[in-house]
């Protein structure tokens, strides 16, 4: 059963990039027709798609968060990482990754991001 666990700061400033890891057991973020998805939930609100990267490295970006979004890999460590740039308290959430498998989703436990200076 594939494993997903997202690291990086708990807290974070107005400002500053927020850098993410989802970290992947038992599955290669290389399979063929995976894709691995950022998600995030802000306290008292619903679930909202920051984007994803394709098994082929191609990535897709929510348009409203585009222009300060980053998704890369790293193959040797299998690995997905997520960079927010110029974070708000608005981008305080729980931030989980997540595999689609033919719509088949696996989640990681999430990891609550608060900025704040």
């Amino acid at each position: 059963q594939v494993q997903l666990r997202e690291s990086g700061p708990g807290l974070v400033k107005p400002s500053q990039t927020l850098s993410l890891t989802c970290t992947v057991s038992s599955a290669s973020i290389t399979d063929t027709g995976s894709y691995w998805r950022w998600i995030r939930q802000p306290p008292g609100k619903g679930l909202e798609w920051i984007g994803h990267m394709s098994y082929d490295g191609s990535t897709y970006y929510s348009p409203s968060l585009e222009r300060r979004t980053s998704i890369s890999r790293d193959t040797s460590k299998n690995q997905i990482i997520l960079q927010l740039s110029s974070m708000t308290p608005e981008d305080t959430a729980v931030y989980y990754c997540a595999r689609d498998l033919s719509w088949n989703l696996n989640w990681g436990q999430g990891t609550q991001v608060i900025v704040s200076s």
